[in-house]
């Protein structure tokens, strides 16, 4: 499953032709917009769920949607569409599309195992020419950053507190879209039979919509658009309606001064109700999170242009409704179905099912992918990750977040049973990952776009203050079902910053306690043990040094491979590393001891390759490296430490001119210098196995002989050798601290898939070793 080419082949927004743009406008807006587009189902019911009067002056009504228009104005279109959308990350967007960011820029990265070498990367700095010129009137926080330990804590702490709240969203957002389309079977039956009924539908919908996750999005998402297209000219066109036959001068309070009468005259409970209101930009997020897959200008052409015009059509409409209607009798008092034309109410409510379960399906699949990029920058506990698809590299499917976001689910829909209640905990969700991303945009705009800090202080000042008054309101309602998101954030953040405390005292513990190469070199060649025929492949977190373990294995089993690679496979603060910057590879002592060092880079947002083409990766790189080393004095003696020379190396599929691996029958295949360095085993295959090296002047004995004994290595068998360091506090270490390492990241530890299931490492054998560090 190689889709690194699929990944890599998308151009910039700019070289793309407007058909192009267009189409991903189109996708977008099945993938991007069912959370938004879904709002008014929820929106007035919510916010009228206060202790709001509906008066004969429509006041209240007008007021409310005086605030939707302008929230809708400011949040998502000013500050996402045409703001927060350039802040990408080499074209992904989300909280760690911004926290990475920052990383680069500040150094602020939490990764214990970052190299110079890794700056290097073609993705690691952004082009900021667009930005126009550079204010360095930021470089005294940078160095605040830089130095201060407390400051970075509290910087990530702020990220995983965003990535939180985008998961307990995920376990809200499906709970009230479903129950609210559901909702609409009220209007069709009695009381007594809806109460029976409304709920174990809601059940039976969300059920159903996590069973299919594991078929992959792309199996049914051609229709994802046709739904939300569908659904969104359903609203306008009600709305428009509306508009025409009840109340055409409802236009009139779309000025700010409603808002001033509004709050004037409902006080407390008018604050309060913005808890409602501020569920109309549910799922605005998704258009920054989601950018990866699409592009900026698709992004913005389809929300300018379609969405935000149909919602603001469709608030109006439900508004013009009620401005003549002050009177309900029912207890649905006035959600989104009573402004609905009886006679189009049931192909209304069949659309609307479709479009909640269209925008529940986009933030679960979010979740999937904030979930494995917490994973790879060693935030959050190893688990199983299934791509659904060979051709989007953002369809994921986790086996266990997924059942886990089932059961939060129905425990939401059924312990609640009312908007009111889920309106009040998706509100404080939504209104917090908002505040994060307003937070870490000032950061971006001072530390990444090296603009004035007033220009960054004016930013948060105006959006975090709008963003703030909404946050007050949705946690004055704590008691009122607010707690869930609060509960959900802080059990997963829990989770999240105990794993990358235990992380990151498990990799100081190995650089500590490293291996000496003096202590290597006085063994000699061999090692002093028998060398037998194979390639011994130890993984390990190290990206400079000896192991621990490998010593712990050289001083107590007779023989070792004849080839020994030290494997590191590390993430990398940028969503994607181009297949021709892959590898690093060195080598790690004298050329007669056969030992590498071969590390594996990979973006928070890459796909790891299976077995069989990471092995032949992983063997090419080396022999690449072998042919095209430098001849140089060899290392000496002494401790070479951080010293060890690196060569990038490329995968097989970048096409890069050097080693392949080549089995077939041919005879013919490469020149006289790919003939000399074949096994001598092969001859007794079926198949030649052969390096096909590229036309270069001939090769030095030394270097044909090191690649046939690499070769006849690989062919004897890869032995995957997997160390088990464990960790536990020393004597006389805090209670917290014995707390969190002893038990809680203990128990994370044996409850989370080992690197072999979540790294997609060869391992025709693997041999487990067991050590302990006391930290």
């Amino acid at each position: 499953m190689d889709l690194e080419g699929v990944i890599h082949s998308n151009n910039p927004i700019k070289r793309d032709s407007w058909k192009t743009v267009l189409t991903l406008a189109y996708q977008s807006l099945g993938v991007v917009y069912g959370d938004l587009s879904t709002s008014p189902l929820y929106v007035y019911k919510s916010t009228f769920a206060e202790d709001i009067q509906h008066s004969e002056t429509n006041e209240e009504i007008y007021g409310v949607l005086s605030f939707i228009f302008w929230t809708l104005t400011l949040i998502p279109l000013l500050k996402y569409v045409f703001i927060v959308l350039r802040a990408d990350d080499n074209g992904e967007g989300g909280t760690f599309a911004l926290y990475s960011l920052l990383c680069r820029h500040a150094r602020v990265s939490s990764i214990p195992n970052c190299q110079l070498a890794d700056e290097d990367l073609s993705e690691y700095k952004n082009d900021e020419s667009e930005f126009g010129d550079k204010d360095d009137s930021g470089s005294g926080l940078k160095t605040t950053l830089e130095k201060c330990r407390l400051l970075q804590r509290l910087l990530l702490v702020l990220a995983l507190i965003g990535t939180c709240m985008v998961i307990g969203d995920g376990v809200l957002t499906p709970a009230i879209s479903v129950f609210s389309a559901v909702s609409g079977l009220e209007l069709s039956m009695s009381k007594e039979q809806h109460q029976y009924v409304e709920l174990p539908v809601a059940c039976a919908i969300l059920v159903f919509l996590f069973a299919l996750q594991h078929y992959g999005t792309h199996r049914v998402g051609f229709l994802f658009a046709p739904v939300v297209i569908t659904w969104l000219l359903c609203i306008s066109a009600i709305g428009v309606y509306n508009i025409v036959h009840w109340n055409p001068h409802v236009y009139e309070a779309l000025s700010p001064y409603y808002m001033y009468k509004f709050l004037k005259k409902t006080q407390r409970s008018g604050w309060m109700s913005l808890g409602g209101i501020l569920l109309c930009m549910t799922g605005s997020e998704a258009m920054f999170a989601d950018l990866g897959h699409f592009s900026q200008l698709s992004i913005q052409i389809a929300f300018s242009f379609v969405v935000y015009p149909s919602l603001i059509l469709a608030y109006m409409g439900q508004a013009a409704y009620l401005s003549k209607h002050h009177i309900i009798e029912s207890d649905y008092q006035i959600g989104f179905y009573v402004s609905v034309p009886e006679k189009i109410r049931w192909p209304v409510l069949a659309i609307a099912i479709l479009a909640a379960v269209v925008g529940s399906q986009a933030i679960i699949t979010g979740t999937f992918s904030i979930i494995k990029q917490c994973s790879s920058l060693g935030c959050f506990p190893k688990v199983k990750i299934v791509h659904t698809s060979s051709k989007m590299h953002g369809q994921i499917y986790i086996p266990e977040i997924n059942w886990t976001l089932m059961l939060l689910c129905l425990a939401v829909t059924i312990g609640f049973r009312n908007t009111k209640h889920m309106g009040n905990a998706a509100g404080l969700a939504v209104i917090t990952v908002m505040l994060v991303t307003t937070c870490l945009m000032s950061l971006v705009i001072i530390l990444c776009w090296h603009k004035n800090v007033i220009l960054a202080l004016c930013f948060i000042f105006f959006f975090g203050s709008i963003e703030a008054l909404y946050f007050s309101a949705s946690l004055i309602k704590f008691l009122e079902g607010a707690w869930v998101p609060i509960a959900l954030s802080l059990i997963f953040l829990a989770v999240m910053y105990i794993w990358h405390y235990g992380t990151l005292k498990k990799y100081e513990a190995d650089v500590q306690n490293k291996v000496s190469i003096n202590w290597m070199l006085s063994l000699g060649p061999n090692l002093g043990i028998v060398r037998v025929r194979g390639i011994g492949l130890m993984h390990t977190e190290l990206v400079s040094g000896i192991p621990a373990i490998f010593s712990h294995f050289v001083t107590n089993l007779p023989a070792f491979h004849q080839v020994v690679v030290f494997l590191c496979i590390k993430s990398v603060p940028v969503p994607h590393v181009r297949p021709e910057e892959r590898f690093l590879v060195g080598r790690v002592g004298p050329k007669e001891y056969r030992l590498y060092r071969c590390i594996a880079r990979y973006g928070y947002r890459d796909v790891h390759k299976d077995d069989l083409e990471f092995e032949k990766d992983l063997v090419c790189s080396i022999a690449e490296f072998i042919r095209s080393e430098k001849p140089e004095i060899d290392l000496g003696i002494e401790d070479t430490g951080e010293c060890e020379k690196m060569t990038v190396v490329g995968t097989l599929s970048s096409s890069f001119e050097g080693v392949k691996l080549c089995e077939d029958d041919s005879s013919t295949v490469g020149t006289s210098e790919v003939k000399e360095i074949q096994s001598q085993l092969t001859q007794r295959s079926k198949k030649r196995v052969r390096f096909v090296v590229p036309e270069s002047p001939r090769l030095d004995r030394d270097v044909r002989e090191e690649l046939r004994e690499l070769m006849e290595a690989r062919e004897a068998g890869m032995a995957f050798i997997l160390g088990h360091t464990y960790v536990r506090t020393k004597s006389g270490s805090s209670w917290l601290k014995k707390v969190v390492i002893n038990y809680g990241y203990d128990f994370l530890r044996k409850n989370s898939r080992g690197p072999s299931y979540a790294l997609s490492i060869p391992h025709a054998s693997t041999l487990e070793v067991g050590m302990v560090y006391y930290v």
